[in-house]
């Protein structure tokens, strides 16, 4: 009898069934938690709040890019004037007493030196200088590309001094049979950004028709550009990089062909050769919003202001020919209205771009 406190003490402590219900007790809690209904919830719930997180990123991105556009032009107009006001500052300060003045020179040097690091990190055109790009050539496919695409970069130029900018195109636009209205818009888009039609080079070739199904050959296609950039002492050549914007064939056999002149060293020592940027479809339908994509991932770019952008828009607008309901949504949504961002092709980037297109 005095042992009976003892084993009733061990069938407790060895009881299977409490064993058991003390080991599956967090098994039963986890699979209540892995019911469907509970884990549409946890979806929905944790699936909300990411969206939300999602939007916020969205819209402060957009307000620093609204911001940065805003800024830009601000600084790039501060700039302009204040080369303008500095002779009449120089002057008003020689005849003011050095007195006076010394109380108000600290906070305009403070000043005038944030605004010079701002200019120097935020400027609308980012381009080589003027002095070696003079003469300009820009190849293009298709009578609407130099808008299109170029239209950004065409304008800038044409309003340097001292710049000359000249447009090859290596088609007449027939593809619908429209040859000689492309040929008229184009003249007339052109002289809209700034291009008189003595420095147009259209070419009508049967083996360059406009046609996306017919390969052009690289060496057609180079024999014009070489012929056009030393007939005209060309010192840069603009065209399409090896995707051709729009991934269209005659944009891309452009780029090869220009490129073949670069590889053989047949381009003249002084031309430069620079390429357009092509970018994946969210950038190139965000607007203005891409700039602070543009200034951090490109060497060369300009931007321009709604109001210069809108003579842009007029210029395309000249190829009714080709104004399809699309096409005014593009005028409106692409960067490529806005923006232009460039890099300068050297013979090694040729030769690795060669390798991938060969294999």
């Amino acid at each position: 009898m005095k042992l009976n406190w003892l084993s009733e003490f061990l069938a407790n402590i060895f009881n299977a069934s409490a064993i058991t219900e003390a080991a599956t007790r967090p098994f039963i809690g986890l699979r209540q938690q892995l019911t469907p209904s509970s884990i549409y919830c946890r979806i929905k719930s944790t699936s909300a709040e990411a969206l939300e997180h999602i939007l916020i990123a969205c819209a402060v991105y957009f307000l620093v890019c609204l911001g940065l556009y805003k800024l830009t032009f601000w600084l790039s107009a501060s700039a302009t004037t204040s080369s303008t006001d500095a002779v009449a500052d120089a002057r008003s300060n020689n005849n003011n007493n050095t007195n006076s003045s010394s109380s108000n020179d600290g906070g305009d040097t403070v000043s005038s030196g944030l605004r010079n690091a701002l200019q120097c990190g935020l400027r609308s055109v980012h381009l080589p200088k003027a002095a070696i790009m003079g003469r300009v050539l820009m190849v293009i496919a298709h009578p609407d590309d130099e808008c299109m695409f170029f239209g950004p970069l065409i304008y800038t130029l044409t309003q340097r001094d001292g710049c000359q900018v000249y447009v090859l195109c290596l088609s007449n636009g027939n593809y619908e049979h429209k040859g000689q209205v492309r040929r008229d818009e184009l003249y007339r888009a052109c002289k809209r950004l700034g291009i008189c039609e003595s420095n147009i080079i259209l070419v009508n070739a049967t083996n360059l028709p406009d046609d996306p199904n017919v390969e052009w050959r690289s060496d057609a296609v180079a024999s014009f550009i070489l012929h056009t950039v030393e007939s005209l002492d060309i010192q840069a050549i603009f065209t399409f990089d090896r995707d051709g914007v729009s991934s269209h064939p005659n944009h891309c056999a452009v780029y090869y062909a220009a490129a073949s002149l670069c590889l053989a060293n047949l381009l003249p020592k002084a031309c430069k050769f620079y390429t357009l940027d092509s970018i994946n479809l969210v950038r190139k339908y965000l607007s203005i919003f891409d700039l602070l994509c543009t200034c951090f991932m490109s060497s060369h770019w300009c931007i321009l202001s709604w109001k210069d952008a809108s003579v842009v828009r007029s210029a395309m607008m000249e190829h009714q020919s080709q104004m399809k309901w699309f096409r005014w949504l593009y005028i409106y949504t692409s960067r490529y209205m806005f923006i232009n961002s460039m890099r300068e092709i050297n013979l090694s980037d040729i030769e690795l771009e060669m390798q991938i297109h060969d294999n």
